[in-house]
């Protein structure tokens, strides 16, 4: 059992005195340093990861050291380079290296320094190319919390309220094959319902093709709840995109760098985007953030969009290590992903067999979630039953993170050996059991 010190309630508290409120997760952790696959906080407790810490470590917690002696190096060198002003070899050097990554006719990149950046990056960049101004986006998306990318977001009202108004953004349903949209739909039923909202009501009722710009997605729904949708949708949405002349934009900011087995998401789905927005793990624990754009839409004037920090030296060591990283070990990453969802599929696919409470699993790659519900037949979300879960994991030892309502995602680093994804699945499912217990006594 994890101990609870004087040390780390002293902590807490001074942060809650003097940190501006923001999401915490149910549990006192106070992180102190990490390797590989584990934590330590600050008094020494120790836990296994099973966070990435928001999947940005995917090649261990701390980065590996690679990745660390890369940043060590360039820190004695240069930090800062203003590169909105000045020219500098490593930025061009990473953005040549993402470039080779990515499908066949992209070659622009522009950086940032965060997620939500990359998809403000994103949005100027669809309006000034298209000179359109409107931009489709889904319930349950996630995008940031900026005032642009949050227009965009329709995760939770908490993340919007009094915020408003966003007028450029319209939403659309987005497919939930556990939650579909009318009771009895199959996956691909929902799909097509998802699709013909967009053809029949938004772009015949509410704005023209010759008004919206683009199709901002998640190829899996991050915040939302780890949503897949089906291979249909994405499909749909690509040709939607092409025949009204609409760009779409794919977020890979949580989703992207191979944590799916994939170094791009949408991949999985057969479809190229026109814009992808890259972020976390892109920097290997460094801030990042990235929009890479198809060549053939051209640029943008000078002085259209810039940043102080974009290019920062320490991030493009870091990142470029961390990308070096992946293309030597490519195969390997391929394949141990896909071992890895094998096994962790088939352990919760068995206690959603088992356990009352646990309503869906899913997921790709290492990209996985656990639905918890109240009642099977209801699907009542188990906001509880979550939160009992991620506070019975943590203080066994085992690092999780919710979405969603109802939802705990599973997404350790893709390098954890297999002998701790089977650890931290052990305490998982003891978590899970003991709360199906408890719940099932009441």
């Amino acid at each position: 059992m994890i101990r609870m010190t004087e040390k780390i309630k002293k902590t807490i508290n001074r942060d809650k005195k003097i940190i501006n409120t923001i999401a915490r997760e149910p549990y006192p952790l106070v992180v102190a340093k990490g390797s590989g696959d584990y934590v330590w906080d600050i008094s020494e407790n120790k836990f296994l990861d099973f966070t990435s810490f928001i999947s940005v470590y995917n090649f261990g917690v701390n980065g590996n050291a690679e990745i660390r002696r890369a940043i060590k190096n360039q820190v004695d060198k240069l930090m800062h380079p203003a590169f909105l002003d000045f020219y500098a070899e490593l930025p061009v050097k990473f953005a040549e290296g993402i470039i080779d990554m990515m499908p066949s006719g992209f070659g622009k990149v522009f950086f940032s320094n965060s997620g939500t950046e990359a998809i403000e990056d994103a949005i100027k960049l669809s309006k000034l190319l298209t000179k359109k101004k409107y931009i489709i986006s889904f319930y349950g998306a996630f995008h940031g919390r900026s005032i642009g990318s949050l227009g965009l977001t329709s995760a939770r009202i908490s993340q919007r309220e009094n915020l408003g108004p966003f007028p450029y953004v319209v939403h659309a349903p987005f497919p939930n094959p556990y939650r579909p949209l009318s009771s009895g739909m199959d996956p691909d039923e929902c799909a097509m319902a998802c699709i013909e909202h967009i053809e029949k009501n938004i772009l015949t009722k509410e704005y023209s093709n010759k008004e919206v710009a683009a199709i901002f997605v998640e190829p899996v729904q991050g915040e939302g709840g780890y949503i897949v949708p089906p291979k249909l949708f994405i499909k749909e949405l690509r040709r939607v995109a092409t025949e009204n002349d609409m760009l779409l934009v794919s977020d890979e900011i949580q989703s992207g760098y191979y944590r799916t087995g994939k170094f791009l998401a949408l991949e999985n789905f057969g479809v190229t985007a026109d814009i992808y927005t890259m972020a976390k793990a892109l920097g290997g624990g460094m801030p990042i953030g990235a929009t890479i754009s198809r060549t053939s839409l051209g640029d943008v004037l000078s002085g259209a969009h810039g940043g102080t920090f974009g290019g920062n030296l320490v991030s493009m060591a870091a990142g470029l290590a961390s990308l070096n990283y992946a293309k030597r070990n490519k195969k390997h990453l391929e394949r141990m992903v896909k071992e890895k969802n094998k096994y962790m599929m088939k352990r919760l696919n068995k206690m959603k067999d088992e356990y009352g409470i646990v309503g869906d699993v899913r997921g790709l790659g290492l990209m996985i979630a656990a639905e918890f519900v109240k009642d099977k037949r209801t699907k009542a979300p188990g906001a509880k039953e979550q939160e009992a879960v991620i506070k019975h994991s943590f203080d066994n030892g085992l690092m999780l993170l919710g979405c969603g309502t109802s939802v705990v995602r599973l997404i350790p680093p893709l390098t954890m050996s297999m002998e701790n994804i089977e650890k931290g699945m052990d305490i998982f499912e003891d978590a899970v059991r003991t709360v199906n217990t408890g719940m099932s006594r009441k």
